[in-house]
């Protein structure tokens, strides 16, 4: 079909500017206890996924070059979290009783534009920090770290709960 969008002269929609993700769009749900309901974490701005692995080097003496040579080891992930403190919202009651009681979570990044799963996973608290200036908001920060793999759940058909309410829908 030629003529759609006048042959994508101005309006490309297939450029990767059109298909990029915008960060506000991303957000971290957890589910509570007893896994019957997604929860957004209240308040979230900033969400960080880190995904690493080992290094082991196999160099020997034979290594073409003098250069070394390496393999990779084992992987992990975590995530850092930060956001405005909602005392109140079963997220933060959740997290807060995790990170008290040295349990789990089972978590997971959705892109609520699309609606879509993206990763998700069993973490554990590893910090969850409050902030309260005297000249600003109380806010919260928090790092999750990975027990297991990551799943990567765009490939996923099965993994479609979405939290109840988020505040882009109010």
């Amino acid at each position: 079909m030629a003529g759609e969008y006048d042959n994508n002269l101005y309006c490309d929609f297939n450029s990767s500017a059109a298909k990029a993700v915008a960060g506000k769009d991303i957000l971290l749900c957890i589910f509570n206890a007893d896994g019957s309901s997604l929860l957004a974490i209240a308040g979230q701005q900033g969400l960080t996924i880190s995904r690493s692995a080992d290094s082991i080097e196999v160099t020997s003496k034979d290594t073409k070059g003098g250069w070394k040579a390496k393999i990779a080891g084992m992987k992990e992930w975590s995530i850092d979290n930060d956001g405005l403190y909602v005392a109140d919202d079963d997220s933060h009651k959740a997290l807060a009783a995790a990170f008290e009681n040295g349990e789990f979570v089972c978590l997971k990044v959705i892109n609520n534009k699309t609606k879509l799963p993206m990763f998700g996973g069993l973490a554990v608290v590893t910090d969850y920090s409050l902030e309260a200036p005297h000249d600003d908001c109380m806010t919260y920060s928090i790092s999750l770290e990975g027990n297991g793999a990551l799943v990567d759940l765009s490939v996923e058909t099965v993994a479609t709960k979405m939290p109840e309410t988020t505040e882009s829908e109010e």
